[in-house]
């Protein structure tokens, strides 16, 4: 075991190693604390913020629609085939067959989450726009654990080649 002089020599070791931390963090406190600096030297100006931003651009989905482009939206919508099919089957997801005109939560068989089964509405493109650009945030409560496709054109796309093979 340890004689009193080991101790000693590690218990000084020890207080002296924290010492030296101490004073290193009053060093660097007293170097780079804002407040022990006094006034700035200079003041940056910056414009109020509030009002003097230009509206964030309406994006004209109707306009969006008519320049669609189904192949593009083939490719799209393989990102949407991992859980829905459009042979009138379900998988994980409900199948997409019909679906611009269909009511919201309507396929026969599938088991909606209570969110999705109480929405009520019509799918129009509109509002299947809006429910893929954010699926949670659409509907809060909806099982559709799908992330959302963020660019409005990606979501005409692949609307319009749902219509396009929809029986």
């Amino acid at each position: 075991m340890f004689d009193t002089m080991t101790t000693t020599k590690v218990a000084g070791a020890l207080c002296g190693a924290l010492l030296i931390f101490l004073l290193g963090k009053w060093a660097a406190e007293g170097l780079y604390h804002p407040a022990s600096h006094g006034e700035a030297a200079y003041v940056i100006e910056v414009a109020d913020a509030s009002g003097d931003a230009a509206p964030a651009e309406e994006v004209n989905f109707d306009e969006l629609m008519a320049n669609a482009d189904v192949e593009s939206g083939a490719k799209v919508f393989r990102k949407c085939s991992a859980c829905h099919k459009l042979d009138d089957t379900n998988g994980t997801g409900p199948h997409l067959d019909g679906l611009v005109g269909r009511e919201v939560g309507s396929v026969p068989g599938f088991s909606y989450s209570a969110a999705m089964a109480s929405h009520g509405g019509v799918w129009t493109p509109e509002e299947i726009s809006h429910f893929i650009e954010n699926p949670r945030g659409y509907i809060s409560g909806t099982a559709m654990g799908f992330a959302g496709l963020k660019k409005p054109q990606d979501r005409a796309d692949v609307i319009a080649y749902i219509q396009s093979v929809s029986n």
